[in-house]
């Protein structure tokens, strides 16, 4: 039986797919995210999430086997900008300053294999942010501390209360657009609901 690798550390994928109770194992990988000067941006998730899934092909080596990589990255994107990890408080208040009162584009790049064949998309979803005071987002900022999120904010914690509306696809503004996931996941003979699985049977691989 295939088992599905989770080649990212997020606690927000992970979640996502046990929610809709896809067993997979969770195998947090190192990779360059430095992106070649004249990049489109909406280019950058699949190429990042494309160098996860290869150094999880890496780091499992002939040992691969039975195994499917998934492998995810999120940016944000606003007036051409992209907006990765703060690396800071003040960097996490610039950039949603930045995004206050304005639309952004949240674009997340899928990648999965099986270390011979590839397949990579990226969903894009729009996403409004309501206008928000220097109070309002030093508070968010200290209190949340969002620094291990692409824009300095989650969409499924408190910054839910900054957006008034998106469209497209939510899961993928969390972090791994699951309808998406799912089609690319069944194209290498991952089923969505296995007979002999159950949500409880996710784990962690160190």
């Amino acid at each position: 039986m295939l088992t599905l690798i989770l080649a990212s550390g997020s606690p927000r994928r992970h979640e996502i797919l046990k929610s809709a109770g896809i067993a997979h194992e969770v195998c947090p990988v190192d990779a360059d995210e430095s992106v070649p000067a004249g990049t489109a941006a909406e280019r950058v998730p699949a190429m990042l999430s494309e160098r996860k899934a290869k150094a999880a092909i890496e780091r499992f080596h002939a040992a691969l086997g039975e195994r499917v990589i998934l492998a995810s990255d999120t940016v944000v994107i606003c007036g051409g900008v992209i907006f990765g990890k703060p690396k800071d408080k003040d960097d996490a208040i610039r950039m949603i300053r930045a995004l206050a009162g304005a639309k952004h584009t949240v674009a997340t790049g899928v990648c999965v294999t099986d270390g011979e064949r590839f397949e990579t998309d990226v969903v894009c979803t729009d996403v409004y942010m309501r206008e928000l005071s220097d109070d309002e987002i030093a508070a968010y900022v200290e209190r949340f501390s969002p620094l291990d999120k692409a824009g300095a904010y989650g969409i499924q914690e408190a910054a839910g209360a900054f957006v008034q509306r998106i469209d497209g696809d939510y899961t993928g503004v969390v972090g791994l657009p699951l309808c998406r996931t799912v089609e690319m996941l069944a194209d290498f003979g991952v089923p969505l609901f296995p007979a002999d699985t159950s949500p409880d049977t996710n784990g962690v691989s160190k």
